[in-house]
């Protein structure tokens, strides 16, 4: 095999780069940021590659190719990259598929079959064959956003794998592209097909010959040498060229993680979808004995054995992740959840309950969950499993690395019982969950791997593992596949046979070795190229936030992210509103963290707080705070976009709508005293368009108007309240533009019996100052705000305000900022928005409002004020038909929306679930939405009228006087 160009070749970039541009239509990045990004996947290794290039469609990857061959550069494909064994990273062209590759091609209900481009998202199939009762069946944790090209190159499996196997099962044929430009069909090849094509001659009669040779010869070994288990992933699926396997091709290609060929497209089977499924929880005494129990339950028919130990309910509970779903599971210190399929719910139900009757010790308890949504809630847990024991407050970090063996179902409780006392012997904590049906056991460990000591430990570690997993039967993967992680260690599961036989199927396909190189065959080492590094130190600059939750290190914070991708998903959730809308990777949240991570390390990204890469990154980051809630190891993209900024800010111009949306509070107060003048020129065409221009103001929005008199100067309080003082905060937004909004929720306020305060004198939270860097500014504004409202905070008043993001504030921002002021806790634990303060209480009696409801909820309310759930009860008490839109951003997101640059985009995030849904409403259904960048977006867009909660209210209480006490 030709040797490969290692990092620190010399290689004319300068050429292939011109020569991609040239030939190629879709995007083409050689620059830093682009290769910062694709420098690491979600394991413990970092090779920057040499350059990126994002095809548009089959005829640009097979251009690339090409090129790539004329250069003599090596190659690797590339779908989601969440590959924890890095096989997704390399000194290499990356290609990246899944942003416009991802089409489905074809779908026959009748056959079962569906035709793909690598790229596609799991989900988007499932999606797409759901209607006609089918599903691919293999499901990774990562379904959401793992591409079936990564799933065929790591031949993934999933929760379900004890009814669909893997995706070597499922896949039918392939479409492949060789290094030296050869396109050809793959599948199953009877004998005289296989003589034929051999016949034939050239390139493919070439290959086949090969393949048929190599079979011929090691037939034996192949047969005797390969783990006898169902989650044998490691090594080259040689055995699908056995007669007895019809000399699968396809299936043979499955697993080679990118070291063999480019997929083009693939034709996979589609499974019936279970028309209805139960998920049982049992909770037993340790992980060893729910392992222990998992052949016997294996033996009653179930979809699924899933299990999970108390380390990952005890990090989430520190980290306060799905603690709904916490609470929802039984008596326990690990557990299994079983799931049951029916054609009817009862039926699901009657099979689960007879298949666990007979199952007593040594479980300690059980519980059926019917509901779908409670089992999603359920499941979320074991989909958090791998990122929830990261970045834990006041523990080590864990690492894959050795997170994916399997063994035989009916020794997991044995393996499991040396597994930890190895764990044990090097001073190791891991999580223990995984595919306990199929024996896949999963878990992040706390290995050093910055110190030179503690990378030649966990390598010892990495061996010792390596051979029980070999005397156990076992495969080093179950599901990942090995590539940088493991192929060092095939030796000591295959023996020297297999490995030449493994060595040879590469070199049949791959001569040059330019595919994936130095991934499964002539491996590197597994302790080479460490993203970590032995003594590594990454620059700790000075920071304005405090970072505790990180230790007070930038550099952790920046380093959170271990590239899981839950905020490349499709659909669902608020994060990632920019990577949905472009498909970017430098629009996730984890491309943002990524190039973060990289300006720390200082190459390729060597511009430190001054790098236009991170900075253009990171622009059209929304803020929406959705990653600081949904991402498992709560990466907080906002708090790091306000950082960057503040310090990118300090040696370069700010844009104009810094000073004239970020410094708002400023001008509207000014504004205020001639409201009449400021809205005339917002309405006179020629001038509003002036001030547009001067405000930086796309010319598509119309400028908000300003209310005739801000709230607190119509506003006087009674003084009276039976329950006693609540201070309303009066936001810059509602005080300003939206008055009336204010005036009805202190009128809701008095009728409930609360006496309303306003704060002594004007104070503003600084939210708009956050997304131009102007930290220094927001940390004076929020010393004001606890010194104001120092009274009220010693005396524990509720603070009640309508303006999610800004009481969002006063959870998140102030205690970053102030964290040594005990005020800025004390108000960050008594900060409610107006519809949670009001749902907690339940002796209130309400009066009946009927009608219906579309209820949109703020990000930063999903985010950081527990959800939508108390908005939701108190419609529900009004009488109304709620829906809550399961929409993410709007897409104005403060000023965002109303940037000239920004403006098409945010139309077409808002466009994605929220506008089509507002505009589809009934004439007479009532929008509802709280925060008041949503509420203009919808008014801007669909003309609507648009409620906060607050006016709901004062709608049902209307005039009568109602007094809202039983």
């Amino acid at each position: 095999m030709a040797t490969v160009a290692r990092p620190g070749t010399h290689m004319d970039d300068s050429a292939l780069a011109a020569a991609l541009r040239r030939r190629v239509a879709g995007d083409v990045g050689f620059d830093a940021g682009s290769r910062a990004l694709y420098a690491t996947d979600a394991s413990n290794y970092r090779q920057v590659p040499l350059g990126v290039v994002v095809p548009r469609d089959r005829a640009d990857v097979i251009a690339a190719l090409a090129v790539a061959r004329e250069h003599g550069v090596p190659v690797l494909p590339r779908g989601g990259g969440t590959s924890l064994a890095g096989q997704a990273c390399n000194f290499a062209l990356v290609l990246d598929a899944s942003q416009h590759c991802r089409r489905l091609l074809a779908l026959d209900p009748e056959a079962r079959l569906a035709t793909v481009e690598p790229g596609i998202v799991c989900d988007t199939l499932n999606q797409a064959a759901a209607p006609h009762g089918l599903y691919f069946g293999p499901d990774p944790s990562t379904h959401s956003r793992c591409t079936l090209g990564g799933m065929i190159g790591n031949n993934a499996c999933g929760a379900h794998s004890v009814v669909a196997g893997k995706t070597v099962a499922n896949v039918e044929r392939l479409t492949v592209l060789t290094y030296d430009g050869l396109e050809l069909e793959v599948g199953p090849t009877p004998e005289d097909e296989l003589e034929r094509i051999i016949a034939a001659g050239g390139r493919r009669g070439e290959i086949y010959a090969g393949l048929r040779a190599l079979r011929d010869r090691y037939a034996e070994v192949i047969r005797r040498g390969f783990p006898a288990i169902r989650r044998r992933v490691s090594g080259y699926n040689l055995d699908a060229l056995l007669p007895e396997n019809g000399f699968d091709v396809a299936r043979a290609l499955v697993g080679t993680e990118g070291t063999c060929v480019t997929l083009l497209d693939a034709t996979v089977r589609l499974l019936p979808r279970p028309a209805h499924r139960v998920l049982a929880v049992l909770g037993y005494p340790d992980i060893c004995t729910a392992g222990d129990h998992a052949p016997a339950i294996l033996e009653t028919g179930p979809q699924c054995i899933e299990g999970l130990d108390e380390h990952i309910i005890g990090d989430m509970r520190k980290k306060g992740l799905e603690l709904g779903a916490i609470r929802r599971l039984p008596q326990g210190q690990a557990w299994l959840m079983v799931e049951y399929a029916g054609a009817t719910p009862e039926a699901a139900r009657e099979a689960a309950e007879a298949a666990l009757a007979g199952l007593g010790a040594p479980c300690l308890a059980q519980r059926l969950y019917t509901d779908p949504a409670d089992q999603a809630t359920v499941w979320s847990i074991r989909e958090s499993g791998a990122a929830a024991t990261n970045a834990v407050p006041g523990e080590p970090e864990t690492y894959p690395g050795w997170e994916d063996a399997a063994v035989d179902p009916q020794r997991v409780g044995d393996y499991l019982r040396e597994y930890r006392a190895l764990l044990a012997r090097y001073g190791y904590k891991s999580s223990l969950y995984g595919h306990f049906g199929d024996g896949c056991i999963h878990g992040r460990i706390t290995f050093d791997l910055s110190s030179e000591d503690g990378v030649a430990a966990w390598r010892r570690f990495m061996e010792e593992a390596a051979d029980l997993v070999v005397r156990f039967g076992g495969s080093l993967s179950g599901e990942h596949g090995d590539g940088h992680a493991r192929a060092e260690l095939w030796p000591r599961l295959f023996g020297p046979e297999l490995m030449r036989a493994f060595a040879e199927f590469k070199r049949i396909w791959d001569p040059d070795g330019r595919m994936n190189p130095g991934k499964l065959i002539a491996p590197y080492r597994l302790d080479e190229h460490l993203r970590t590094g032995r003594g590594q130190r990454p620059k700790e600059p000075a920071t304005y936030f405090t970072f505790e939750r990180d230790e007070g290190r930038f550099s952790r914070a920046a380093g959170r992210c271990v590239g899981v991708g839950k905020c490349r998903r499709v659909a669902g959730g608020v994060m990632c509103p920019s990577y949905r809308a472009t498909g970017e990777e430098r629009h996730s949240t984890r491309g943002r963290a990524r190039l973060l991570f990289e300006m720390l390390e200082g190459d390729p990204l060597a511009d430190g707080w001054d790098s236009e890469p991170v900075k253009e990154a990171l622009d059209l980051c929304l803020a929406c705070k959705g990653c600081r809630h949904e991402c498992p190891v709560q990466v907080d993209m906002a708090t790091y976009k306000a950082e960057f900024m503040a310090h990118y800010y300090e040696r370069h111009r700010r844009p104009r709508q810094a000073l004239s949306m970020g410094r708002l509070r400023e001008w509207v107060t000014l504004a205020a005293y001639v409201p009449w003048l400021v809205n005339g020129v917002a309405a006179t065409p020629g001038l509003s368009a002036l001030a547009r221009r001067i405000a930086g103001i796309a010319p598509e929005r119309a400028i908000p108007r300003l209310s005739s008199r801000p709230f607190r100067r119509r506003w006087r309080p009674s003084g009276r309240g039976r329950r006693g003082p609540v201070l309303l905060w009066a936001d810059t937004f509602n005080d300003h533009f939206h008055a009336g909004t204010l005036v009805a929720a202190a009128e809701v306020l008095e009728r409930c019996g609360f006496e309303v305060r306003l704060p002594r004198r004007p104070v503003c939270c600084g939210r708009p100052l956050y997304d131009f860097g102007l930290l220094t500014t927001a940390r004076r504004r929020l010393a004001q705000v606890l010194s104001v409202l120092g009274e009220e905070i010693d005396a524990g008043v509720p603070v009640v305000g309508l303006e999610p993001a800004c009481l969002g504030t006063f959870r998140d921002e102030l205690p970053n900022l102030l964290p040594d002021d005990p005020r800025s806790a004390r108000l960050a634990a008594n900060t409610w928005t107006l519809p949670d303060f009001l749902a907690l209480r339940e002796d209130l009696d309400w009066p009946r409002l009927e009608g219906r409801a579309l209820v949109h909820g703020h990000c930063h309310h999903k985010a950081l004020l527990g959800g939508m759930d108390g908005t939701r009860r108190l419609l529900e008490r009004l009488g109304l038909e709620v829906e809550m839109l399961a929409s993410g951003c709007c897409g104005m997101a403060g000023s965002f929306g109303f940037h000239p640059d920004k403006y098409e985009l945010s139309l077409r995030i808002g466009e994605e679930t929220l506008l089509p849904a507002v505009r589809a409403a009934a004439p007479d259904t009532l929008i509802v939405s709280d925060g008041y960048s949503c509420r203009e977006q919808i008014v801007q867009t669909t003309g609507r009228e648009v409620l906060h909660t607050a006016e709901v209210l004062r709608r049902a209480l209307g005039g009568s006087g109602y007094e809202v006490m039983k």
